[in-house]
């Protein structure tokens, strides 16, 4: 692999960050205690770096020409302008625009890597406009300074030996984060926005590497107290009560006086942005003022304005059993590919998300399917291993709506099906919640699959055109014909006992596999009962279920 960043190891860094931060986010919102306690910088972290993959993704879309590394990176940047959350998430955006602005084209060496970086930092304190030391700009600062070290000492070294020093250094900055800011050191944390960069600064190294996601962080001193439970840490003494966030349309000669008067308005001033679009975010008593400045300057729009107080009193409610809700108050939110089983799901009362075959939901697209089920507590079932960081960020922006969440990480729809199917709205909302986990963890999962090319699986080697049948996720066994190997696979199943089986027929799949199928467990397995359904999903011939 050359020793440089292009435009797929950018590809590369944004889907390693995105599911990092995924993992992390949890852990980072339980950090946020500055520049206001209210829990929610990694889950705004993780949005804003969906929005930024989205983007970089679209490039790739099957055009005749493959994008250029500045293509990728502005794009990358465009597109966390335009999603940034939160303070640290304009802050990341901003970051991000700085290392665009210094890569020109052809794959970025060392030299290249270590400059973009340096114009990152800067740019991060140019855009606040009160810049505090022990956050995140301190660690893009400690990132950037042993960057050019590294340069300095050796103008040859490429681009992985930059990154993984920036990364080092980040990680030790980020340590150092309570010494710097009393905040910090009272609540036993280090800084959640630096924790945020210091994974996507940790992906950017593996994606010039190469080598595996490095995984979970092990910070000494990353929290050295456990967190308030979310939602009641949330007031700030003398405080702004309102943030307020928008996208402005705008020339630069604009921005000075549109800086001044937010100034004079709050605190946690930050715009960044540039080319007549700039992201604003800003803390204040006074939001309709806020946003009256941003119209004396351009055109604001995409206009969010939180009340901090309101946000944690929902917060807090949402987190709590309500065994008073009025059971219309229940839904069910499902994502299935093909109509046959958004059919299924429907008829049950679910509202449904059709997934494209192609593109995982986003964060946005299940929180828009949340509120289309317009209830107060809601049952999202994934059906999907891939969809949990996107669930769990999405969850995160639900509960401060004052909807109630519950996500139940179903790997295949004959799971999500099993749970709908003991889903009863009159029970209390976690015993609800309790018994349709339970259907779906003692629902056995399979799927029939065509291999594309040759490929080492747990079952052999397999070539093109071999069918595989997957048990919970793994190859078990590789066939020549479907019929065959899933009556193979039905008997695995069924050697540790069950007593139903479901099978879901794909796009284009034969009836006659399904009647061989049912004939086969008749014979084999008399005892057990089979159900037949069309679902119609494309990627997969034959789903199977074995509750």
């Amino acid at each position: 692999m050359p020793d440089t960043l292009d435009a797929p190891a950018v590809r590369t860094w944004c889907r390693l960050s995105l599911a990092a931060l995924g993992q992390a986010r949890e852990e980072i919102d339980a950090l946020n205690v500055y520049p206001v306690p209210d829990g929610d910088t990694g889950t705004n972290l993780y949005l804003t770096l969906e929005c930024a993959a989205e983007e970089v993704d679209a490039l790739f879309g099957g055009g005749a020409e493959a994008p250029s590394l500045p293509q990728v990176l502005k794009a990358m940047a465009h597109g966390a302008l335009l999603g940034a959350r939160g303070n640290s998430g304009v802050i990341l955006a901003q970051l991000l625009r700085g290392i665009a602005s210094e890569v020109g084209a052809g794959p970025a060496d060392g030299p290249t890597l270590a400059r973009a970086l340096r114009r990152a930092a800067d740019a991060g304190y140019e855009a606040v406009a009160q810049p505090v030391e022990g956050t995140v700009l301190t660690v893009a600062a400690a990132a950037a300074e042993a960057a050019e070290e590294v340069v300095a000492a050796d103008p040859r070294t490429g681009a992985a030996a930059v990154a993984e020093a920036a990364y080092e250094a980040a990680r030790a900055a980020l340590v150092r984060t309570p010494l710097l800011l009393d905040v910090l050191a009272r609540a036993g944390v280090v800084d959640a926005g630096g924790r945020g960069l210091v994974t996507v600064l940790g992906a950017l190294a593996d994606a010039v590497t190469g080598h595996t996601p490095m995984g979970p962080l092990a910070l000494a001193g990353t929290r050295a107290a456990e967190p308030a439970p979310h939602g009641e840490h949330l007031a700030v003494e003398g405080g702004p009560a309102f943030e307020v966030v928008y996208l402005l349309d705008a020339e630069d000669a604009a921005l000075p006086p549109l800086k001044q008067a937010l100034g004079e308005l709050g605190d946690s001033l930050v715009v960044v942005g540039g080319d007549g679009l700039w992201n604003v975010h800003v803390h204040v008593d006074d939001p309709g003022a806020a946003v009256e400045a941003g119209v004396g300057a351009g055109r604001p729009h995409r206009i969010r304005i939180t009340h901090f107080a309101t946000a944690a009193a929902r917060a807090t409610a949402a987190s709590r059993p309500d065994a008073d809700a009025p059971a219309e108050s229940r839904g069910v939110v499902t994502v299935v590919h093909g109509e046959g089983l958004a059919g299924l799901c429907a008829e049950s009362g679910a509202t449904v998300l059709h997934a494209d075959p192609d593109r995982a939901p986003s964060s946005t697209e299940l929180a828009a399917a949340v509120r289309r089920a317009h209830a107060r507590e809601v049952v999202l079932l994934l059906n999907d291993t891939e969809l949990r960081a996107a669930a769990g960020a999405a969850a995160e922006q639900l509960r401060k709506e004052g909807v109630r969440v519950a996500v139940i990480p179903t790997r295949s729809a004959v799971q999500g099906l099993a749970a709908l199917a003991v889903h009863e709205p009159a029970r209390r909302f976690d015993e609800d919640v309790v018994a349709m986990t339970s259907a779906a963890g003692a629902t056995r999962y399979a799927e029939i699959a065509v291999a594309e090319g040759e490929s080492w699986t747990m079952a052999g080697v397999c070539q093109a055109g071999d069918v595989l049948g997957l048990i919970d996720g793994d190859v078990a066994v590789i066939g020549a014909e479907t019929g065959g190997t899933a009556a193979v696979v039905l008997d695995r199943m069924l050697a540790a006992g069950g007593e139903m089986v479901t099978l879901i027929l794909g796009e284009g799949a034969d009836d006659a596999v399904a009647d061989h199928l049912v004939a086969h467990v008749r014979r084999a397995h008399p005892v057990v009962d089979t159900v037949v359904y069309r679902g119609g999903q494309p990627a997969s011939p034959l789903l199977i279920g074995v509750e």
